[in-house]
């Protein structure tokens, strides 16, 4: 008997010493202790018909946690960045949100005379700074309220020796597309990855190329209209000695040649031949170098009379170009026979007057 007494005591401390063992376990881990100490003496063990009977409820341990108060929480510290400030960006959307207006446009110009001089003044006496030929292209900035033309790079030019090319115009730089390359470089300044490549919506517009004056003169034809290569300077030297010199019609010849295509060496020969090398009556006393409407019968009174020779030569490259070029007479002996006629030796004569001068050169 009492070794099965034993045995339930036994096991009834091996079942509280499980419990106390269990309930350990699972309690917080926050460093909370609770001293459980079972009291067997609260107990009244009694034995009824052989089996084990608690008289009295067995106090269970009751954890004793701390208080709430004393426990200290752990602070948690967070790294907190401060705001970025707003990087201000130029009030610039304004002008690229505005609707697009037709840009201007610099008109192409070609050059229709053999030669054409660029001056520095709207001004037929102006300085030349260039010389252009035939086909060659420019930039026009605007005209001149005297018919002259401002070139976009330098210089002016007359108008009645240049033509607009249809279609071909350039797009000039205007403020919406200036505001539009600003505002990719600030969108590039400050973010490089949203901008992949700049924009490019301006035309860079070239000043036309400079044509070198020729520096060698081309050998005479009988052609009227032709390219003779003479500068200025050329002129000069044929009409040294002679009483065509120191009159400035060097530009003239050049202008009739420019504007008409009449071949400088073709001009100076007839106005040698006709002027008597400038010493003749019509050319000292009307500045008359060609005998212009000097019609026999009244040769002197009938001839026409200028203000200067210069005027004389202008004079004579439109009425070739008008009665004479422009209705099939292109040659030296075409001319003859309708310009003097009563002269049959007048081609042959124009003709070894230009031999000469070219040998001069």
């Amino acid at each position: 008997m009492r070794t099965k007494l034993n045995s339930k005591v036994l096991v009834y401390v091996l079942c509280i010493a499980l419990f106390m063992t269990l309930s350990t376990r699972f309690l917080p881990s926050n460093k909370v202790s609770a001293e459980v100490t079972p009291d067997f003496s609260l107990a009244h063990l009694t034995i009824s018909e052989g089996n084990i009977v608690v008289s009295d409820t067995l106090e269970m341990f009751t954890p004793q946690l701390p208080d709430a108060s004393q426990i200290k929480q752990t602070e948690r510290q967070e790294a907190t960045l401060p705001e970025p400030e707003p990087i201000p960006l130029p009030e610039i959307h304004s002008a690229i949100a505005q609707p697009s207006v037709e840009e201007p446009t610099i008109p192409t110009y070609e050059v229709t005379s053999y030669y054409l001089n660029v001056r520095e003044k709207p001004d037929a006496d102006s300085n030349i700074i260039q010389v252009l030929k035939q086909g060659d292209t420019v930039k026009v900035d605007h005209a001149t309220d005297n018919g002259w033309i401002a070139l976009q790079d330098q210089g002016f030019v007359h108008g009645n020796y240049v033509k607009e090319v249809e279609g071909k115009k350039e797009k000039a730089v205007t403020i919406a597309s200036a505001a539009k390359s600003a505002a990719t470089e600030m969108l590039a300044a400050v973010n490089p990855a949203e901008v992949e490549e700049p924009l490019n919506d301006t035309l860079k517009i070239l000043p036309h190329k400079e044509i070198v004056e020729p520096s060698e003169p081309e050998k005479p034809t009988s052609s009227v209209e032709s390219d003779s290569g003479l500068t200025e300077e050329h002129i000069a030297k044929l009409f040294e000695k002679t009483a065509l010199a120191n009159h400035g019609l060097e530009e003239a010849v050049l202008d009739i040649e420019e504007e008409y295509g009449i071949n400088a060496y073709f001009t100076i020969a007839v106005m040698k031949l006709e002027s008597g090398n400038g010493k003749s009556t019509l050319a000292k006393k009307k500045n008359n170098l060609f005998g212009l409407n000097a019609i026999d019968s009244d040769k002197y009174n009938r001839a026409f009379t200028f203000e200067s020779k210069g005027d004389s030569v202008r004079k004579f490259g439109q009425l070739l170009a008008q009665n004479y070029v422009n209705k099939g007479y292109t040659t030296i002996d075409k001319v003859a026979r309708k310009y003097c006629p009563t002269n049959p030796n007048w081609a042959s004569l124009v003709m070894n007057i230009m031999k000469r001068d070219y040998k001069k050169l």
